[in-house]
Order: structure tokens, then C-alpha cells, then sequence
């Protein structure tokens, strides 16, 4: 087989899992990059064998993070898996070969005084670009509701409705939902769309129909909206002056799983019972995703023990 025919084959698979409804972007990116591998291995008309190269690609960067190979092995094995539907015959990697399936990173959570903090300090940022009314209520969003940092910049006007409060999140991970929201949040987002109006009429532009725009009425994007709250991290010292470690515009997302769980759990709610609830309400495409919450902080494990102890002592028969 030469990397031409291959190339030809990558095509196919990413035409059949389309079919079928799975936009597979971030699988699309894998299998691109390891086409390129290939390519050098053996030239585009070269002969390749399949076994070779993904055995050559899962080890071509030393220390890399064993889920992240495991993850682009994934992609490379159910290429394989396809392929074989064909050719019985052909080869299929074990999953020995990066046997990792599940991340063992735990996320940053930020306490009930670090998000104040945030709050406090985007709500008298003065910025180039990024207004202080604008960044607290994107705070806000992030924070009160769960969003992926991407879901709260792409909300359009009309995604936003204050009269029902909910937030509708459009095509998000190859789906859509509808996100509640609570009064108190819709109270501020009352007050930040109508700071909004102002700004796009005294900027005589034309509305942009995105519900989060920049000091100059263009609409945010999620690379200047990370850049913001990365420095504000920073500034506050709850994220390292320098480097990618600590504190990331994701972990608002993670801080409202975990205090929401938190809460359930102080008030002596079955937490396992309202995880597909909060599954849903994420946006995760299986439980798996919002389970890895439930050991995201001491104070949450301590209260699930406590609550598992509890339960034991009632179910004990009376001596």
C-alpha cells in the first residue's frame, strides 16, 4: 500500500463517519498530521507499512502525555477497524500499544473567594480591546452556568432569552441544548445587554448580533476573551506569571460542576442520582465526563464518605 492509497482511504473514513452524523474535527486533525508523518517516512508514492508507521507516530515525541497518545492512537485504530471491514487481513493495532484511556489531570478549582476576586477585578478592568461590563458578565456566564469558554463567546442575541432565562447553545460538540439560567444571573445580563446597546449605537456600526462584542462593537473572539481572563488571572497571582501551568479560562466550567456537586452533597442530596442531570445541563456526551468531578476536591470526597457512612448505618439491622 503507498501513501497516495492510504491517503485515499483516510478520505473514505472520514466520509463514513460523517454519514453517520459525527462531525469527527479534532479526529480529522489527527489523521492529517499523521498523513504528513507518512508521508516523510515514505514519500507519497512510497510503500507503507501501516504497523511501522503507528508504532513510528505513537513514539515520534519522547515524554509526551500518555492520554494524549492514547487519545491520537484511538483515532489510528478505528481507521484501522474500517479498513478491515474490507481486508481481513488488515492489520489492527492492540490496544497494549497505548493503553491509557482516561485522563488522571485534575482541574484548578477555584474557591468561593477566588471567583469574587475574578469578579471584582473584571468588573474594573480597563482594557484596549475587552470593557469591564463585558468581562464580568462573560465571567459571569462562565461561572453561574457551566459553559465551555467557546459556547459563551459564540451566544447570539437571540440565543440569549431573559424572559424565560435560558441560554440556547447552538451545535455545540455535534448538539444543541438549552441551558436555565437563574434570576440573579439574568438580572445581571439585563444589565450588561443594555450597556451593550449603548456601546453599538455610540459606535454608529451596525449590530453584530453576537450577545459578547469588544470595546469597539466587534464581536469577541474566543482567543481575545482567553488572552483577558489569563491576565486576569495572572494579575491576581491565582495563575503563574509565566507559562501554560495553573489557573485556565476552562476552570469556571470545572468550578461550577464541583460546587454545584458540593452544595447537592452539604445539603444532603444523592449526588449520583443528579449526575445525568448535570451531565445534560454540560453538555457531556456520557456520564464519564461529569464523573471525574466527584474527585475533584478533598472537601467533596469528604462528604461523599460521610454520606456513604451514613447510608451504611441505616442499612445495619438493629442489635
Amino acid at each position: 500500500m503507498t501513501a497516495d492509497q492510504l491517503a485515499g482511504e483516510v478520505q473514505e473514513f472520514l466520509r463514513f463517519k460523517r454519514a453517520m452524523g459525527i462531525p469527527y474535527r479534532r479526529a480529522e486533525f489527527v489523521l492529517d498530521a499523521f498523513m504528513r508523518f507518512v508521508g516523510q517516512l515514505a514519500g507519497d508514492h512510497g510503500e507503507v507499512r501501516l504497523d511501522h508507521a503507528i508504532r513510528r507516530w505513537c513514539a515520534r515525541v519522547a515524554d509526551r502525555k500518555a492520554v494524549t497518545v492514547a487519545n491520537e492512537f484511538g483515532v489510528l485504530r478505528q481507521l484501522c477497524l474500517y479498513r478491515r471491514r474490507r481486508d481481513p487481513s488488515g492489520y489492527v493495532p492492540e490496544h497494549a500499544l497505548a493503553p491509557v484511556k482516561v485522563s488522571v489531570f485534575l482541574p484548578y478549582i477555584f474557591n468561593h473567594d477566588e471567583v469574587r476576586r475574578i469578579l471584582a477585578a473584571a468588573s474594573s478592568h480597563e482594557g484596549r480591546f475587552i470593557w469591564a461590563p463585558m468581562l464580568r458578565a462573560l465571567i459571569l456566564v462562565l461561572y453561574c452556568t457551566g459553559l465551555r469558554l467557546g459556547e459563551a463567546v459564540r451566544l447570539r442575541t437571540s440565543d440569549v432569552d431573559l424572559e424565560r432565562g435560558a441560554l440556547t447553545i447552538q451545535h455545540s460538540k455535534g448538539r444543541s441544548r438549552i441551558v436555565a439560567i437563574r434570576p440573579d444571573l439574568v438580572a445581571e445580563l439585563r444589565g450588561y445587554a443594555a450597556e451593550r446597546q449603548r456601546l453599538v449605537r455610540r459606535r454608529r456600526r451596525s449590530d453584530p448580533e453576537v450577545f459578547f462584542v469588544r470595546r469597539d462593537a466587534s464581536p469577541l473572539t474566543v482567543a481575545s476573551a482567553s488572552d483577558a481572563i489569563r491576565r486576569l488571572l495572572r494579575e491576581l497571582g491565582i495563575k503563574p506569571a509565566r507559562g501554560r501551568t495553573g489557573a485556565r479560562p476552562y476552570e469556571f466550567r470545572h468550578a461550577f460542576a464541583v460546587h454545584r456537586l458540593t452544595a447537592w452533597a452539604s445539603d444532603g442530596v444523592d449526588i449520583h442520582a443528579k449526575l445525568p442531570l448535570l451531565s445534560a445541563y454540560l453538555g457531556h456526551q456520557s456520564l464519564i465526563g461529569t464523573e471525574v468531578y466527584l474527585k475533584a476536591t478533598p472537601q467533596l470526597l469528604e462528604l461523599a464518605s460521610s454520606r456513604f457512612e451514613q447510608h451504611l448505618r441505616a442499612a445495619r439491622p438493629s442489635k
